[in-house]
């Protein structure tokens, strides 16, 4: 099971998270393209350190909101919320190009993400995008999404546009009853505690995850994303690689 964390989103003189220091112990970046944040040098500046750690560089789309970084919903069209993808998709992937790498899947970010997963049209535009940014790639772009109890909708339909799905799990996030995660709003959404986060990774490996009230669900994962925006997450991000790559 592999690591992934959102990067590349500092943007001018804004500093957001520390990608040095987490990139080593993740095996995937999810790196902004410049809508909710990041901008061409920070673009840049990550895909070379993500190819300096044979990093798997992925896009990480999101509405044009750098104000909200990305986190609040934006009414769009269909073709609206496929160009958006196209663009973003489109750029980060000519800045990696010129470094020599190749962009290997998309993982829409913030309210865009959520957007996605509540409503099939949003998910079904950016499938459509994913699948005809694919017509001239060699090796075809794959969409994150999140793994859920019951994905057989979502999985039916990234088929028919053939485009691959890789199930993600949320390493400090905790689950409710229909295996989604609890709203952040709510006490106890997020887990700050190492060995409560490591319990949890350790479920995902083994296929299923215990909700906020205790109870266990069945839930497959291909990837577990973690955050890097302090020194406690970054050693516990060290930890789990530790885990997962012993």
């Amino acid at each position: 099971m592999k690591l992934n964390c959102d990067m590349g989103e500092s943007f001018g003189q804004w500093k957001m998270g520390n990608d040095a220091a987490v990139m080593p112990w993740v095996d995937m970046a999810n790196i902004a393209c410049g809508f909710h944040a990041s901008d061409p040098d920070h673009m840049s500046e990550t895909v070379m350190l993500a190819k300096a750690h044979q990093v798997d560089v992925g896009a990480h789309p999101g509405y044009d909101d750098k104000e909200g970084f990305g986190r609040r919903s934006i009414p769009h069209s269909h073709q609206a919320i496929a160009n958006l993808v196209a663009y973003q998709v489109g750029a980060l992937s000519a800045i990696s190009q010129y470094h020599g790498v190749e962009v290997s899947y998309v993982k829409p970010h913030g309210a865009l993400y959520n957007d996605m997963m509540a409503d099939e049209g949003i998910f079904t535009a950016i499938v459509e995008s994913v699948s005809k940014l694919n017509l001239n790639r060699k090796t075809p772009l794959k969409l994150m999404i999140l793994a859920r109890v019951d994905n057989t909708a979502y999985s039916a339909l990234a088929s028919k546009y053939q485009v691959e799905l890789l199930f993600e799990a949320f390493a400090d996030r905790a689950y409710d009853e229909q295996g989604l995660l609890v709203a952040r709003s709510l006490p106890g959404s997020v887990y700050h505690d190492s060995t409560r986060i490591r319990q949890q990774v350790a479920e995902f490996s083994a296929g299923y995850v215990t909700t906020i009230s205790g109870t266990k669900l069945k839930l497959r994962a291909d990837s577990i994303c973690v955050h890097g925006d302090n020194d406690e997450s970054i050693a516990v991000v060290k930890t789990l690689h530790g885990d997962l790559h012993p």
